[in-house]
């Protein structure tokens, strides 16, 4: 299995007219370590100086706590990493257990107390709007109808196919219900709409943040093979997808966003069971209304040689 490293520097701005001050931070922004991916450095410059204590959520993800220590115009984060990432190919990253080759399938007494929370659906669906959507991937040809990683393949695919991709910078994420009436969403939206409708499949999924590798934003990139990248959406700042626990499989991953299926180029910070829970930066300020000028946040992913 190849070896990958990247080097990945994520800043945020906060702009003031006059010099507020600051309450507690929470900043989620470290890579989460695991079999296939490990931090190898990392370094967080916080401007002005501020106090940093490092803690575990509750879904064992790394979260400082920033606490600056003196009033600003600007308050600045830079958090600099280099990790190391070894991507299993995706034939062994969906090989699933017989008893979980087809819908519906039955998770086992243990798992299923461990993954209720990620099995209850989170957000209303009065009318079933949402889970007639979701039933429509039932359909299929021949044996690929209910097979479990055909429906989710076919799931992940529409959403990037069907719906159109927009940015937006306001916080929160728009329902699942609001994502298909619009037809359009930011990748928040488009994790939120494939975990829902998934869960209503009886299927284990959860939200997560992290970083999205774009080969064509990297000035040092030099596919091996000589071929160009497919263009993806949501590089350049924090990016989010969903992950499904398959049984035999474990946690997959799924960007609807770019139709991708455990990638390599997705690269994990936080997971959680809501988009509520795995906000990248959170606080608090205080001063004269109208004083917050606005913020700006830039992601620079990196592959470098080991």
């Amino acid at each position: 299995m190849p070896i990958l490293h990247y080097d990945i520097t994520h800043t945020t701005t906060y702009r003031y007219s006059e010099p507020v001050t600051f309450g507690l931070h929470r900043v989620m922004f470290r890579p989460r370590d695991s079999h296939d991916l490990r931090v190898l450095a990392t370094d967080l410059q916080v401007s002005p100086q501020a106090s940093i204590r490092m803690i575990q959520d509750p879904h064992s993800n790394s979260v400082a706590l920033v606490q600056p220590l003196e009033p600003a115009t600007e308050l600045k984060f830079v958090c600099s990493f280099r990790i190391e990432q070894v991507p299993a190919p995706l034939d062994e990253v969906l090989e699933l257990d017989p008893s979980a080759e087809y819908l519906p399938f039955a998770y086992s007494v243990q798992d299923h107390v461990d993954l209720e929370r990620y099995l209850r659906p989170h957000h209303d669906d009065p009318e079933g709007v949402l889970l007639r959507w979701a039933q429509q991937f039932l359909q299929g040809e021949g044996g690929s109808a209910k097979r479990t990683r055909d429906v989710l393949a076919r799931m992940n695919a529409h959403i990037r196919q069907s719906l159109k991709y927009e940015v937006r910078n306001e916080e929160g994420t728009q329902t699942p219900l609001q994502t298909l009436e619009r037809g359009s969403g930011s990748c928040r939206d488009y994790a939120l709409l494939m975990m829902e409708a998934a869960r209503r499949l009886g299927i284990a999924t959860r939200f997560v943040s992290g970083y999205l590798y774009d080969a064509a934003l990297d000035p040092s990139s030099n596919a091996a093979d000589g071929s160009e990248a497919a263009p993806t959406s949501g590089a350049g700042t924090t990016h989010a997808w969903m992950q499904a626990y398959l049984p035999g499989a474990g946690w997959v991953a799924f960007d609807p966003t770019n139709n991708i299926m455990g990638s390599a180029q997705l690269i994990r910070v936080a997971v959680a069971r809501d988009p509520a829970q795995a906000s990248p930066l959170s606080g608090s300020w205080y001063g004269k209304p109208g004083a917050y000028l606005g913020m700006e946040a830039t992601v620079e992913v990196r592959q470098v040689e080991p």
